[in-house]
């Protein structure tokens, strides 16, 4: 574990795990995903939250089935968590130095597209329970190999003083369990927009052989040095 000090971090500055609402071109820039190779495809969204990726990519033909812990609870129960996690997010965010915001433009409009982005969840959601399936990491409740593509974003690596290193190890084997095709975690990075330490330690665990490691870039970035995800796939 890292150990940077409270009194000399830059990042954000998080007690727990923050349910934010990210939409579908979020994920398609994240991840680099091009929609038309995915239409038909089944697809887990890993930590999927209050996002909105689920109900827009069933919309496009992506057979998404997200997961998460929150959603054993009712909507109700959930927008008494995402709204406060949002609020505070929102005015803290412009604050810290380890953001750049030309795809937000400002913590106005960020705001605006988690609200709408958790507006198309709690409807989706409402009407199409069956896509949200709770549970916690690192235990899917998942058949082998039943997805062709896994997605993590926001949790594994930018938590890492939240979650240590068996926990990412134990959910990287067992996400990978239910993916035939590839797994993708973005970011890299922590909130300290520094490269998580864990991805070097991975890459050389022996419990992981089976599996390669690599990282890929992108073209986006929020949280500094957020412009790359880590590629899992099978050896």
């Amino acid at each position: 574990m890292s150990n940077q000090s409270q009194e000399s971090k830059r990042g954000l500055q998080l007690d727990r795990v923050v349910l934010l609402g990210r939409t579908f071109e979020e994920y398609r820039r994240y991840f680099l995903l091009e929609s038309d190779n995915l239409v038909g495809k089944k697809v887990l969204d890993v930590a999927g939250g209050v996002s909105s990726f689920c109900a827009e990519a069933n919309n496009l033909g992506i057979k998404v089935t997200a997961f998460d812990p929150i959603y054993s609870l009712s909507r109700e129960k959930i927008r008494e968590r995402s709204d406060p996690d949002l609020e505070s997010v929102y005015r803290s965010i412009g604050l810290v130095p380890t953001y750049r915001w030309g795809f937000y433009k400002n913590p106005e409009y960020m705001r605006a597209l988690r609200e709408r982005a958790c507006a198309t969840f709690f409807s989706d959601f409402k009407s199409h329970p069956q896509r949200y399936v709770a549970g916690d990491l690192p235990r899917l409740p998942f058949a082998d190999r039943e997805f062709d593509l896994a997605l993590v974003s926001y949790l594994l690596f930018a938590y890492q003083d939240r979650f240590d290193y068996e926990f990412h190890r134990d959910s990287i084997l067992e996400v990978m369990r239910v993916t035939q095709g590839e797994a993708r975690i973005y970011p890299t990075v922590t909130f300290e927009a520094q490269r998580s330490e864990y991805i070097s330690m991975l890459q050389s665990d022996p419990t992981l052989q089976a599996f390669e490691f690599t990282e890929i870039e992108t073209d986006f970035e929020f949280l500094v040095n957020s412009n790359s995800f880590l590629k899992v796939t099978r050896a």
